[in-house]
């Protein structure tokens, strides 16, 4: 029995029904189909890794194709846009319970977010509904304009590109490898394109054609994973003389502003800096906002921080430190600004020590680090209900920097491991990237575990390595083809250290040298391929 004959025999008694009652029940199902559709999407990714889930592309495809307007192929699409990150971004309602006063806003996030996110996909099947060529090469429109809008999802007011389609697969595996060729952005445009070719085995006609097609689809994932495959079996892992200490002191994010915390915290992080090893580690990693302070606290004249740090560091290493940092500005209403930093410091050995480097953070979470239109929301009160009093300041574009004792480093704090393209991968590409990032707002919920999957994208794309660094987990030490260097990683609630050899970087990788260009390329030519000539969906009987 053919696909379009068993679907024809299920819709049966739905088609026997009165007319009113058929609308309303061909109304509900397509309701259920486009929330299954994302739900399955969102279930791909790590760490559930439901690979069976891919089929909502095609699923999503069929049903904007078959929507009476594109009107329809919207609330299709945002419907499924919705399950999808939903259950991709619950956790973020986790963070809004460390402060009791803001637990109100945590059903609101986990609904709102899922909600704005959602109108990317909408726009998507809205589009495709309005432009669905007939024949087999609407599965490259299909891919195409989705892949489009998950850039701009990643770009628009700053973006949040939080789980795409391509980071479905677990990062060091085989198919990731391909990222690093065209990104996480161009490997999404192939799962999506691959898996939806199977869509247009459902209909009429054409079945010879459909199934070269369908072929041609799951085969272009398959040649994909083969090369990915052989990527890893040529992949030539060495390591440096440099050894990092990546330190996770285990600290929950709902104590940490007490005062009576505060003494127990600074006393884990010097403890685990301090801890003995079989060789002095060269760096020493701790995470974003490692301590509840500014910098002109802990750096202050007597500070028992500061002395408490220079006592736990030997002569030579060097301290990657998340803090918060303040500089004095007449111009702001508080008269300074504020930066979300990692301090380099260095012990000189005699002299002391002293900050080697200062890298501000340059992408800002909003609503956590600053308020989107602050001065408006100050003015109608809404600055107040969120609990913020002030905002950080954006930092410069990232660029490396350069440390005493070890190769050049490109630091990331926290979700800018998110975005492609902030590390050099070609001209100035530094030997090896630090993610510092606060993963204890989402306690031991799905989201750490997708970060860590989302970030080690960027040691694919760049053959760089990637030392993160975590209160309560996940940190790791990543190689530059994205696996966890032998098992170097310390899970949620656990207190310890890492200390592993830097690995070396892999070549410079076709991504590394040419960014987006080829996904963008790819975006265009199946445009072209599918537009051309230009067929209006209303003109096409299927």
């Amino acid at each position: 029995m053919t696909p379009d004959a068993l679907l024809n025999r299920m819709a049966a008694p739905i088609r026997a029904l009165p007319e009113p009652r058929r609308r309303r029940a061909w109304r509900a199902i397509r309701i259920v189909l486009a929330l299954l559709a994302g739900a399955g999407a969102a279930l791909a990714h790590p760490p559930f890794g439901l690979l069976p889930g891919l089929l909502g592309y095609p699923l999503l495809m069929i049903l904007s194709e078959r929507s009476d307007r594109p009107r329809g192929a919207f609330w299709m699409g945002w419907l499924a846009g919705f399950a999808y990150f939903f259950i991709g971004c619950w956790w973020v309602a986790e963070a809004f319970f460390v402060n009791p006063e803001q637990a109100w806003m945590a059903p609101f996030a986990a609904s709102l977010l899922p909600a704005g996110l959602g109108l990317f996909w909408g726009g998507a099947c809205a589009l495709y509904r309005r432009f669905a060529p007939i024949g087999v090469v609407r599965v490259l429109l299909f891919a195409a304009l989705f892949c489009a809008f998950e850039w701009l999802r990643g770009h628009v007011l700053t973006g949040f590109p939080w789980n795409p389609a391509g980071a479905s697969w677990r990062a060091g595996g085989a198919m990731s490898q391909f990222a690093s060729v065209v990104g996480v952005y161009g490997l999404s445009l192939l799962t999506v394109a691959g898996v939806s070719a199977l869509g247009i085995l459902v209909g009429p006609g054409l079945w010879r054609g459909r199934w070269i097609a369908a072929g041609l689809g799951l085969g272009a994932l398959v040649a994909v994973g083969v090369g990915g495959a052989v990527r890893l079996g040529g992949a030539d892992l060495r390591f440096t003389d440099t050894v990092v200490r990546i330190v996770q002191a285990n600290v929950d994010q709902e104590s940490k502003w007490t005062p009576e915390a505060y003494r127990s915290i600074v006393d884990r992080y010097l403890r685990l800096t301090a801890q003995p090893a079989g060789r002095t580690p060269d760096v020493v990693v701790w995470p974003e906002g490692s301590l509840p302070a500014a910098d002109y606290q802990v750096f202050a004249p007597g500070a028992a921080e500061g002395e408490g740090i220079a006592a736990a560091l030997t002569p030579g290493q060097t301290l990657l430190m998340g803090l918060a940092r303040g500089q004095a500005d007449p111009t702001t209403p508080d008269g300074a600004r504020y930066y979300n930093s990692l301090f380099a410091l260095h012990d000189e050995g005699g002299v002391g020590l002293r900050v080697a480097a200062v890298y501000d953070k340059h992408r800002l979470v909003p609503f956590g680090e600053y308020l989107p239109l602050g001065s408006v929301m100050t003015a109608v009160g809404l600055r107040s209900l969120v609990h913020m009093p002030s905002d950080f300041s954006a930092g410069p574009t990232p660029e490396p920097i350069d440390l005493p004792n070890a190769p050049p480093v490109q630091p990331l704090i926290c979700y800018e491991s998110l975005y492609p393209g902030f590390t050099p991968g070609a001209a100035g590409r530094p030997a090896w990237i630090v993610n510092a990032s606060n993963d204890a707002w989402f306690g031991r919920t799905s989201g750490p575990r997708q970060h860590l999957n989302l970030a080690s994208y960027r040691a694919i794309e760049t053959g760089l390595p990637i030392a993160r660094a975590t209160p309560t987990g996940i940190s790791a030490m990543v190689d530059p083809w994205g696996r966890i260097v032998d098992g170097e990683r310390l899970e949620p609630g656990v207190m310890g250290v890492i200390d592993a050899r830097l690995p070396q970087p892999a070549g410079i990788t076709p991504y590394g040298r040419l960014g987006d260009w080829p996904f963008g390329a790819a975006l265009l030519l199946g445009l072209a391929l599918s537009l051309w000539p230009l067929r209006p969906r209303s003109r096409v009987r299927r």
